[in-house]
Protein backbone atom coordinates (compact mmCIF):
# COMPACT_ATOMS: atom_id res chain seq x y z
CA UNK A 1 0.00 0.00 0.00
CA UNK A 2 1.38 3.46 -0.88
CA UNK A 3 2.27 5.85 1.93
CA UNK A 4 1.32 9.43 1.13
CA UNK A 5 2.28 12.37 3.35
CA UNK A 6 -0.10 15.33 3.14
CA UNK A 7 0.84 16.93 6.48
CA UNK A 8 3.79 19.14 5.54
CA UNK A 9 2.32 22.13 7.38
CA UNK A 10 2.75 20.16 10.62
CA UNK A 11 6.34 19.26 9.80
CA UNK A 12 8.18 18.71 6.54
CA UNK A 13 10.62 15.83 5.96
CA UNK A 14 14.18 16.88 6.77
CA UNK A 15 16.12 17.63 3.60
CA UNK A 16 19.37 15.89 2.75
CA UNK A 17 21.35 19.15 2.82
CA UNK A 18 19.99 19.98 6.28
CA UNK A 19 20.71 16.48 7.56
CA UNK A 20 24.30 16.57 6.31
CA UNK A 21 24.83 20.03 7.81
CA UNK A 22 23.46 18.78 11.14
CA UNK A 23 25.74 15.72 11.13
CA UNK A 24 28.81 17.75 10.19
CA UNK A 25 28.27 20.37 12.91
CA UNK A 26 27.37 17.71 15.49
CA UNK A 27 30.85 16.23 15.08
CA UNK A 28 32.44 19.52 16.08
CA UNK A 29 33.16 20.11 19.76
CA UNK A 30 32.96 23.43 21.56
CA UNK A 31 30.35 25.59 23.29
CA UNK A 32 29.93 28.80 21.23
CA UNK A 33 30.10 30.79 24.47
CA UNK A 34 33.49 29.34 25.51
CA UNK A 35 36.66 31.42 25.05
CA UNK A 36 39.07 28.66 24.07
CA UNK A 37 39.86 27.77 20.45
CA UNK A 38 37.13 25.14 20.20
CA UNK A 39 34.54 27.59 21.47
CA UNK A 40 35.74 30.40 19.22
CA UNK A 41 35.56 28.12 16.19
CA UNK A 42 32.02 27.10 17.10
CA UNK A 43 31.08 30.76 17.58
CA UNK A 44 32.58 31.73 14.22
CA UNK A 45 30.60 29.06 12.38
CA UNK A 46 27.42 30.01 14.24
CA UNK A 47 27.81 33.70 13.41
CA UNK A 48 28.43 32.87 9.76
CA UNK A 49 25.22 30.85 9.80
CA UNK A 50 23.40 33.78 11.43
CA UNK A 51 24.58 36.14 8.69
CA UNK A 52 23.41 33.76 5.96
CA UNK A 53 19.96 33.33 7.49
CA UNK A 54 19.61 37.07 8.11
CA UNK A 55 20.36 37.72 4.44
CA UNK A 56 17.65 35.24 3.41
CA UNK A 57 15.04 36.97 5.57
CA UNK A 58 16.27 40.47 4.59
CA UNK A 59 17.36 41.48 8.07
CA UNK A 60 20.57 42.48 9.83
CA UNK A 61 22.44 39.63 11.51
CA UNK A 62 22.11 41.33 14.91
CA UNK A 63 18.32 41.19 14.52
CA UNK A 64 18.27 37.37 14.56
CA UNK A 65 17.64 35.68 17.92
CA UNK A 66 17.76 31.89 17.83
CA UNK A 67 15.21 29.94 19.87
CA UNK A 68 14.21 26.33 20.43
CA UNK A 69 11.04 26.56 18.30
CA UNK A 70 8.57 28.84 16.60
CA UNK A 71 6.34 28.53 19.67
CA UNK A 72 9.12 29.81 21.92
CA UNK A 73 9.81 32.70 19.54
CA UNK A 74 6.11 33.61 19.50
CA UNK A 75 5.93 33.53 23.30
CA UNK A 76 9.11 35.59 23.56
CA UNK A 77 7.73 38.18 21.16
CA UNK A 78 4.24 38.51 22.59
CA UNK A 79 5.12 38.36 26.29
CA UNK A 80 8.41 40.19 25.95
CA UNK A 81 6.95 43.10 23.98
CA UNK A 82 3.86 43.32 26.20
CA UNK A 83 5.87 43.38 29.43
CA UNK A 84 8.30 45.97 28.06
CA UNK A 85 5.62 48.29 26.70
CA UNK A 86 3.45 47.98 29.78
CA UNK A 87 6.48 48.76 31.97
CA UNK A 88 7.13 51.91 29.94
CA UNK A 89 3.47 52.96 29.94
CA UNK A 90 1.02 51.29 32.33
CA UNK A 91 -1.91 52.43 30.16
CA UNK A 92 -0.79 50.09 27.37
CA UNK A 93 -2.58 46.91 28.46
CA UNK A 94 -4.27 45.93 25.21
CA UNK A 95 -3.08 42.94 23.15
CA UNK A 96 -4.49 42.74 19.63
CA UNK A 97 -4.43 39.54 17.56
CA UNK A 98 -6.51 38.05 14.77
CA UNK A 99 -9.39 35.71 15.53
CA UNK A 100 -7.61 32.79 13.90
CA UNK A 101 -4.04 32.93 15.20
CA UNK A 102 -2.07 29.76 15.84
CA UNK A 103 -2.30 28.57 19.44
CA UNK A 104 1.34 29.62 19.90
CA UNK A 105 0.02 33.21 19.86
CA UNK A 106 -3.57 32.69 21.02
CA UNK A 107 -2.67 30.79 24.19
CA UNK A 108 0.03 33.15 25.50
CA UNK A 109 -2.30 36.09 24.73
CA UNK A 110 -5.02 34.45 26.81
CA UNK A 111 -2.47 33.69 29.55
CA UNK A 112 -1.39 37.35 29.68
CA UNK A 113 -5.02 38.41 30.00
CA UNK A 114 -5.66 35.94 32.82
CA UNK A 115 -2.46 36.42 34.84
CA UNK A 116 -0.83 39.71 33.81
CA UNK A 117 -3.67 42.19 33.60
CA UNK A 118 -3.78 42.40 29.83
CA UNK A 119 -6.95 42.94 27.83
CA UNK A 120 -7.23 40.77 24.71
CA UNK A 121 -8.98 41.87 21.53
CA UNK A 122 -9.35 39.51 18.57
CA UNK A 123 -9.89 41.19 15.20
CA UNK A 124 -12.38 39.22 13.08
CA UNK A 125 -11.66 37.75 9.66
CA UNK A 126 -13.96 37.51 6.65
CA UNK A 127 -15.45 34.22 5.35
CA UNK A 128 -12.56 33.78 2.90
CA UNK A 129 -10.00 34.02 5.68
CA UNK A 130 -8.61 37.55 5.49
CA UNK A 131 -8.20 40.03 8.33
CA UNK A 132 -10.88 42.72 8.49
CA UNK A 133 -8.34 45.51 8.56
CA UNK A 134 -11.05 48.17 8.79
CA UNK A 135 -11.99 46.66 12.17
CA UNK A 136 -8.37 47.01 13.30
CA UNK A 137 -8.25 50.61 12.11
CA UNK A 138 -11.46 51.42 13.96
CA UNK A 139 -10.07 49.91 17.18
CA UNK A 140 -6.83 51.88 16.91
CA UNK A 141 -8.64 55.13 16.17
CA UNK A 142 -10.50 54.75 19.47
CA UNK A 143 -7.99 52.92 21.68
CA UNK A 144 -4.61 53.15 19.96
CA UNK A 145 -2.89 54.65 23.00
CA UNK A 146 -3.87 51.60 25.07
CA UNK A 147 -2.38 48.98 22.73
CA UNK A 148 0.87 47.34 23.83
CA UNK A 149 1.37 44.97 20.91
CA UNK A 150 -0.32 43.70 17.74
CA UNK A 151 0.37 40.16 16.49
CA UNK A 152 -1.10 39.02 13.17
CA UNK A 153 0.11 35.87 11.41
CA UNK A 154 1.64 36.26 7.96
CA UNK A 155 -0.19 33.23 6.57
CA UNK A 156 -2.76 31.05 8.28
CA UNK A 157 -1.58 27.55 9.10
CA UNK A 158 -4.95 25.84 8.55
CA UNK A 159 -6.36 27.51 5.42
CA UNK A 160 -3.26 29.15 3.94
CA UNK A 161 -4.52 32.69 3.38
CA UNK A 162 -1.84 35.41 3.33
CA UNK A 163 -2.58 38.45 5.49
CA UNK A 164 -1.94 42.16 4.69
CA UNK A 165 0.92 42.59 7.16
CA UNK A 166 2.43 45.63 5.46
CA UNK A 167 -0.90 47.46 5.84
CA UNK A 168 -1.13 46.41 9.48
CA UNK A 169 2.41 47.66 10.16
CA UNK A 170 1.82 51.02 8.46
CA UNK A 171 -1.43 51.48 10.37
CA UNK A 172 0.25 50.63 13.68
CA UNK A 173 3.09 53.09 13.06
CA UNK A 174 0.61 55.95 13.31
CA UNK A 175 -0.02 54.96 16.92
CA UNK A 176 3.54 53.90 17.84
CA UNK A 177 2.50 50.26 18.29
CA UNK A 178 4.96 47.39 17.71
CA UNK A 179 3.73 44.67 15.33
CA UNK A 180 4.79 41.02 15.44
CA UNK A 181 3.98 38.50 12.74
CA UNK A 182 4.18 34.71 12.87
CA UNK A 183 5.78 33.79 9.52
CA UNK A 184 6.42 30.14 10.38
CA UNK A 185 4.20 28.83 7.58
CA UNK A 186 5.22 31.36 4.94
CA UNK A 187 9.01 31.59 5.19
CA UNK A 188 10.63 29.51 2.46
CA UNK A 189 7.36 29.10 0.57
CA UNK A 190 6.59 32.67 -0.47
CA UNK A 191 8.85 35.76 -0.45
CA UNK A 192 9.30 37.08 3.10
CA UNK A 193 11.27 40.25 3.79
CA UNK A 194 11.56 41.52 7.35
CA UNK A 195 12.55 44.93 6.02
CA UNK A 196 9.70 45.22 3.50
CA UNK A 197 7.01 44.02 5.91
CA UNK A 198 7.96 46.83 8.27
CA UNK A 199 7.23 44.84 11.43
CA UNK A 200 8.85 45.08 14.85
CA UNK A 201 9.37 41.32 15.16
CA UNK A 202 8.87 38.16 13.08
CA UNK A 203 8.94 34.42 13.84
CA UNK A 204 10.36 31.62 11.66
CA UNK A 205 10.98 27.91 12.26
CA UNK A 206 13.25 25.25 10.76
CA UNK A 207 11.10 22.15 10.56
CA UNK A 208 8.47 23.64 8.25
CA UNK A 209 11.03 24.01 5.44
CA UNK A 210 13.06 20.82 5.67
CA UNK A 211 15.17 21.71 8.68
CA UNK A 212 15.31 19.86 12.01
CA UNK A 213 12.73 20.02 14.76
CA UNK A 214 13.91 22.04 17.77
CA UNK A 215 15.19 25.30 16.32
CA UNK A 216 13.50 28.55 15.38
CA UNK A 217 14.24 32.24 15.40
CA UNK A 218 12.77 35.58 16.36
CA UNK A 219 13.75 38.44 14.09
CA UNK A 220 13.68 41.56 16.28
CA UNK A 221 14.57 45.08 15.22
CA UNK A 222 18.10 45.97 16.26
CA UNK A 223 18.58 48.47 19.04
CA UNK A 224 15.37 47.59 20.90
CA UNK A 225 14.86 45.68 24.13
CA UNK A 226 12.11 43.31 25.16
CA UNK A 227 11.70 41.50 28.46
CA UNK A 228 13.21 37.99 28.26
CA UNK A 229 11.36 34.81 29.18
CA UNK A 230 14.49 33.07 30.44
CA UNK A 231 17.49 34.33 32.36
CA UNK A 232 20.90 32.75 32.53
CA UNK A 233 24.01 33.12 30.41
CA UNK A 234 22.98 36.25 28.56
CA UNK A 235 23.15 34.79 25.07
CA UNK A 236 21.30 36.32 22.10
CA UNK A 237 21.39 39.98 23.17
CA UNK A 238 20.52 38.85 26.73
CA UNK A 239 17.02 38.16 25.38
CA UNK A 240 17.25 34.38 25.02
CA UNK A 241 19.72 32.77 27.40
CA UNK A 242 20.82 29.19 26.86
CA UNK A 243 23.54 27.27 25.04
CA UNK A 244 23.00 27.72 21.33
CA UNK A 245 22.03 24.70 19.26
CA UNK A 246 24.88 25.02 16.77
CA UNK A 247 24.04 21.83 14.83
CA UNK A 248 20.36 22.70 14.59
CA UNK A 249 21.15 26.25 13.49
CA UNK A 250 23.54 25.03 10.77
CA UNK A 251 20.88 22.65 9.49
CA UNK A 252 18.23 25.40 9.65
CA UNK A 253 20.37 27.65 7.47
CA UNK A 254 21.09 24.87 4.97
CA UNK A 255 17.37 24.12 4.64
CA UNK A 256 16.52 27.83 4.34
CA UNK A 257 19.13 28.40 1.64
CA UNK A 258 17.74 25.51 -0.38
CA UNK A 259 14.13 26.64 0.09
CA UNK A 260 14.77 30.27 -0.84
CA UNK A 261 17.00 29.36 -3.79
CA UNK A 262 14.30 27.12 -5.29
CA UNK A 263 11.33 29.14 -4.02
CA UNK A 264 9.91 30.15 -7.39
CA UNK A 265 10.13 26.65 -8.91
CA UNK A 266 8.81 25.00 -5.75
CA UNK A 267 5.93 27.47 -5.51
CA UNK A 268 4.87 26.79 -9.08
CA UNK A 269 5.08 23.02 -8.71
CA UNK A 270 3.40 22.74 -5.30
CA UNK A 271 0.65 25.19 -6.34
CA UNK A 272 -0.13 23.00 -9.34
CA UNK A 273 -0.27 19.90 -7.13
CA UNK A 274 -2.66 21.74 -4.81
CA UNK A 275 -4.94 22.65 -7.71
CA UNK A 276 -4.95 19.02 -8.86
CA UNK A 277 -5.70 17.78 -5.35
CA UNK A 278 -8.66 20.15 -4.97
CA UNK A 279 -9.94 19.16 -8.43
CA UNK A 280 -9.61 15.45 -7.65
CA UNK A 281 -11.49 15.85 -4.36
CA UNK A 282 -14.33 17.88 -5.89
CA UNK A 283 -14.59 15.49 -8.83
CA UNK A 284 -15.06 12.51 -6.52
CA UNK A 285 -16.98 14.33 -3.75
CA UNK A 286 -19.09 17.04 -5.45
CA UNK A 287 -20.42 18.55 -2.20
CA UNK A 288 -16.93 19.01 -0.71
CA UNK A 289 -16.04 22.69 -0.28
CA UNK A 290 -12.72 24.51 -0.05
CA UNK A 291 -12.07 26.73 2.98
CA UNK A 292 -10.04 29.77 2.03
CA UNK A 293 -9.35 30.73 -1.57
CA UNK A 294 -8.44 28.73 -4.66
CA UNK A 295 -5.98 31.22 -6.14
CA UNK A 296 -4.25 34.47 -5.22
CA UNK A 297 -3.24 35.37 -1.69
CA UNK A 298 -2.74 31.84 -0.40
CA UNK A 299 0.16 29.52 0.36
CA UNK A 300 1.00 27.05 -2.41
CA UNK A 301 0.52 23.85 -0.42
CA UNK A 302 -2.46 24.14 1.95
CA UNK A 303 -5.97 22.94 1.04
CA UNK A 304 -8.55 22.84 3.83
CA UNK A 305 -11.69 21.02 2.72
CA UNK A 306 -15.07 20.41 4.35
CA UNK A 307 -16.76 17.05 3.77
CA UNK A 308 -20.41 17.43 4.89
CA UNK A 309 -21.94 14.76 7.14
CA UNK A 310 -18.63 13.41 8.42
CA UNK A 311 -16.49 13.73 11.54
CA UNK A 312 -12.90 14.78 10.96
CA UNK A 313 -11.56 12.35 13.57
CA UNK A 314 -13.13 9.44 11.68
CA UNK A 315 -11.77 10.80 8.42
CA UNK A 316 -8.25 10.92 9.82
CA UNK A 317 -8.39 7.28 10.89
CA UNK A 318 -9.92 6.13 7.61
CA UNK A 319 -7.39 8.03 5.51
CA UNK A 320 -4.58 6.71 7.66
CA UNK A 321 -5.83 3.17 7.05
CA UNK A 322 -5.40 3.90 3.34
CA UNK A 323 -1.85 5.13 3.93
CA UNK A 324 -2.66 8.83 3.65
CA UNK A 325 -1.55 11.29 6.33
CA UNK A 326 -3.46 14.56 6.69
CA UNK A 327 -4.74 16.57 9.66
CA UNK A 328 -7.65 18.41 11.22
CA UNK A 329 -5.56 21.58 11.52
CA UNK A 330 -2.71 22.53 13.83
CA UNK A 331 -0.66 19.54 14.97
CA UNK A 332 -0.11 21.42 18.24
CA UNK A 333 -3.78 20.81 19.01
CA UNK A 334 -3.80 17.16 17.98
CA UNK A 335 -5.85 14.92 20.23
CA UNK A 336 -8.15 17.74 21.28
CA UNK A 337 -11.62 16.88 20.00
CA UNK A 338 -13.09 20.28 19.34
CA UNK A 339 -14.00 22.34 16.32
CA UNK A 340 -11.21 24.38 14.77
CA UNK A 341 -11.25 27.97 16.07
CA UNK A 342 -9.87 29.00 12.67
CA UNK A 343 -12.89 27.64 10.78
CA UNK A 344 -15.30 28.99 13.37
CA UNK A 345 -13.71 32.42 12.88
CA UNK A 346 -14.57 32.12 9.17
CA UNK A 347 -18.23 31.73 10.14
CA UNK A 348 -18.41 27.95 9.76
CA UNK A 349 -20.86 26.10 11.96
CA UNK A 350 -19.66 23.57 14.54
CA UNK A 351 -20.68 20.61 12.33
CA UNK A 352 -18.91 22.17 9.32
CA UNK A 353 -15.77 22.84 11.30
CA UNK A 354 -15.80 19.32 12.70
CA UNK A 355 -16.05 17.79 9.22
CA UNK A 356 -13.01 19.48 7.70
CA UNK A 357 -9.49 18.28 6.94
CA UNK A 358 -6.26 20.01 6.01
CA UNK A 359 -4.16 18.54 3.22
CA UNK A 360 -0.76 20.25 3.15
CA UNK A 361 1.63 19.49 0.33
CA UNK A 362 5.38 19.92 0.08
CA UNK A 363 8.20 19.55 -2.39
CA UNK A 364 8.41 15.79 -1.83
CA UNK A 365 4.83 15.21 -3.05
CA UNK A 366 4.14 13.99 -6.58
CA UNK A 367 1.26 13.70 -9.02
CA UNK A 368 1.06 9.99 -8.18
CA UNK A 369 0.19 10.99 -4.60
CA UNK A 370 -2.78 12.95 -5.94
CA UNK A 371 -3.84 10.08 -8.15
CA UNK A 372 -3.72 7.67 -5.23
CA UNK A 373 -5.93 10.03 -3.22
CA UNK A 374 -8.35 10.09 -6.15
CA UNK A 375 -8.65 6.29 -6.12
CA UNK A 376 -9.56 5.95 -2.45
CA UNK A 377 -11.26 9.16 -1.35
CA UNK A 378 -14.77 8.11 -2.37
CA UNK A 379 -14.75 4.97 -0.22
CA UNK A 380 -13.21 6.88 2.69
CA UNK A 381 -15.98 9.49 2.60
CA UNK A 382 -18.69 6.85 2.16
CA UNK A 383 -17.45 4.98 5.23
CA UNK A 384 -17.14 8.19 7.23
CA UNK A 385 -20.68 9.20 6.31
CA UNK A 386 -22.02 5.78 7.24
CA UNK A 387 -20.35 6.07 10.66
CA UNK A 388 -21.67 9.62 11.05
CA UNK A 389 -25.20 8.47 10.22
CA UNK A 390 -25.06 5.63 12.74
CA UNK A 391 -23.66 7.89 15.45
CA UNK A 392 -26.37 10.47 14.88
CA UNK A 393 -29.18 7.90 14.93
CA UNK A 394 -27.86 6.44 18.20
CA UNK A 395 -27.55 9.88 19.81
CA UNK A 396 -31.18 10.63 18.92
Amino acid sequence: MPRVYFDNAATAPISEVALQAFIKQSREVGNPSSLHTFGRNARRELEEAREKLAELIDAHSTELIFTGSGTEANNLALKGIFWQRNKQDSNRKLIVISAFEHHAILDPAIWLSEFNGAELVQIPVDPKGFLKIEELENLLEHRGKEVAVISIMHANNEIGTIQPIQKVAKLAQRFDIPVHTDAVQSFGKIPVSFKDLGVFALTISAHKIGGPIGVGALVLQKGVDITPLMHGGGQERDIRSGTLNAAGISAFVAAAQSAVRDLEANHKRVSELRRKLISAVQEQIPDATLNGVLEGQTLPGIANITFPNTESDSLLVLFDAEGIACSTGSACSAGVQEASHVLLALGKTEPEARSSLRFSLGIANTESDIEYLRTCIKRVIERARAAYSVANSVSK
